[in-house]
């Protein structure tokens, strides 16, 4: 059986770092709002997944260049955190009289992982973009919402 070389501790460099320190600050702060108004999943997990996801896709990246492509398909990172996100997603979901309950959250901790699938292939215009809008979207219309619509989602 061959193996991919190792990748040496000194081989450690600055954009490896940015990537990942990125994708772990941003999961933080997109689980701040979730955080604050007390959901299930808050700052901890968001910046979990986040971390989790640009580690996964700097990995396959790797990989992918050290084995030349053989063997390789780096699209089976999404399916893998799909999946994976699907699982906690839809044990965060609850249906209790009459309404569904967390389903933002759920739908949040998604995007925190395509943020960090972003942050692990360093494309930096989707992470801003990403990161602007779903802080935007939590909190601005998590304000509308509370002020307009109070009965929808159970708050006063």
């Amino acid at each position: 059986m061959e193996l991919n070389p190792p990748v040496l501790v000194h081989w450690m460099d600055w954009d490896l770092l940015v990537r990942l320190g990125a994708a772990a600050i941003l999961g933080l702060a997109l689980g701040l709002d979730r955080e604050v108004r007390g959901h299930a999943a808050g700052m901890r997990t968001h910046g979990l997944i986040c971390f989790a996801a640009a580690a996964m896709t700097v990995s396959v990246i790797s990989l992918f260049g050290q084995l030349d492509g053989e063997r390789m398909d780096p699209l089976r990172v999404y399916e893998a955190t799909g999946a994976f996100i699907g699982i906690i997603g839809a044990g965060l979901i609850v249906f209790s009289k009459g309404e569904v309950k967390n389903l933002t959250t759920a739908a949040h901790l998604w995007l925190a992982a395509v943020v960090g699938i972003a942050c692990g292939a360093a494309q930096w215009p989707l992470v801003a973009i990403a990161a602007v809008i779903s802080v935007v979207m939590l909190t601005l219309l998590g304000f509308v919402e509370r002020r307009w619509f109070p009965d929808e989602d159970g708050t006063p």
